[in-house]
């Protein structure tokens, strides 16, 4: 398998690009070739300073790159010689089977949207993006893509996210899958998510549904239910997303300052370093790699724009187990024939 590399992604581009490359081609012997997609004088200097001399790596001249702050779409058709956008031209034209990037999401989404197209029996892609709770993992699906979404698109996430649940993060049985809601009952909610519950519920009872169906669920039960996906619209997913990590970096901070308020606490601190250190492993960011973008012909991860050397490793070893355990033919096979019913909810009927 060949996997393309934004290598001019990201806050800290081409480095952590560069080392991500270079241990993922270490522990990974099934990798055919990762190709560096970025400046080419650029590139072999960090190549050459972060000792990446293995064959398998091929660097690829960009000339350009978008950043952080500009706008996607407008950016994708602006520099077209960009490295996510000749990253992507590389799985487009079949000489590669996933890119990764670290860069510009919505230049990501854009460019794989547009140049890749989607699966049949897709209308939007959306974005996965992982949050660990008490029973494993549970994706945001959508969580940036697709900020007005229909109950369609919820439907077909659904069948999706079910798919990657199973075939990447080996997730055993049929997912569980829920609505993200202000409450349980059915009557709560918005229009949106009204109508996906209908779309739901009528896909699990026609036996078509490659899921286990929770209903609507709350923000608590992110983390406190068994939940492998929860359902949203890219707005809201977003916000969420954001708010969570936000939330966890403020734990961190006020945790940090209370310890050094007195030595004792300094001696609690160091003899629960260990506890420490592994809520913090399971909730880095780092440990995920990236977040696919499904729905799209091909296989594409979207890591965090700070992500580090562990981060990028970890992004190209999800993108190699999406493309060995075939998760865009089996999104495909799963939403084949699938038929939804128009929908009215009952306060808008005659």
């Amino acid at each position: 398998m060949i996997i393309a590399l934004d290598a001019m992604g990201g806050d800290n581009a081409p480095d952590v690009n560069v080392i991500g490359a270079r241990d993922a081609l270490k522990i990974h012997p099934e990798l055919e070739k990762i190709i560096l997609v970025g400046d080419d004088a650029t590139l072999r200097e960090a190549c050459t300073r972060h000792k990446l001399t293995d064959r398998r790596a091929q660097i690829l001249h960009a000339s350009q790159v978008i950043g952080m702050e500009e706008s996607g779409a407008k950016s994708v058709r602006r520099k077209r010689d960009s490295s996510i956008s000749i990253a992507t031209d590389l799985v487009k034209q079949g000489e590669a089977q996933a890119v990764v990037s670290a860069g510009n999401t919505g230049a990501a989404v854009a460019c794989a949207t547009i140049k890749l197209r989607l699966l049949k029996g897709v209308e939007r892609a959306g974005i996965a993006s992982p949050i660990p709770n008490e029973f494993g993992t549970c994706n945001i699906l959508d969580a940036g893509a697709n900020p007005e979404a229909k109950a369609k698109h919820l439907a077909t996430y659904a069948v999706m996210g079910a798919v990657y649940a199973r075939q990447v993060l080996g997730v055993q049985g049929k997912p569980v899958v829920g609505i993200m809601s202000n409450g349980e009952e059915d009557e709560k909610g918005t229009t949106l998510t009204k109508e996906a519950l209908i779309l739901l519920k009528h896909m699990v009872e026609s036996g078509r549904a490659n899921f286990d169906f929770r209903g609507n669920v709350e923000g608590h039960d992110l983390f406190e239910t068994h939940l492998d996906v929860c359902l949203c619209d890219g707005f809201t997913g977003n916000v969420v997303l954001k708010s969570c990590e936000a939330t966890a970096k403020a734990m961190s901070k006020w945790l940090k300052r209370e310890f050094k308020r007195n030595p004792f606490r300094v001696m609690g601190a160091l003899l629960s370093k260990g506890a420490f250190g592994a809520v913090k492993d399971r909730t880095n960011y780092e440990t995920y790699g990236g977040s696919p973008l499904l729905g799209v012909r091909g296989t594409v991860i979207i890591s965090h724009g700070s992500s580090s050397a562990l981060a990028i490793r970890n992004a190209l070893t999800m993108a190699s187990k999406s493309i060995r355990n075939e998760v865009n033919h089996q999104i495909e096979h799963a939403l084949h024939e699938l038929t939804l019913p128009k929908v009215k909810l009952p306060s808008e009927g005659s």
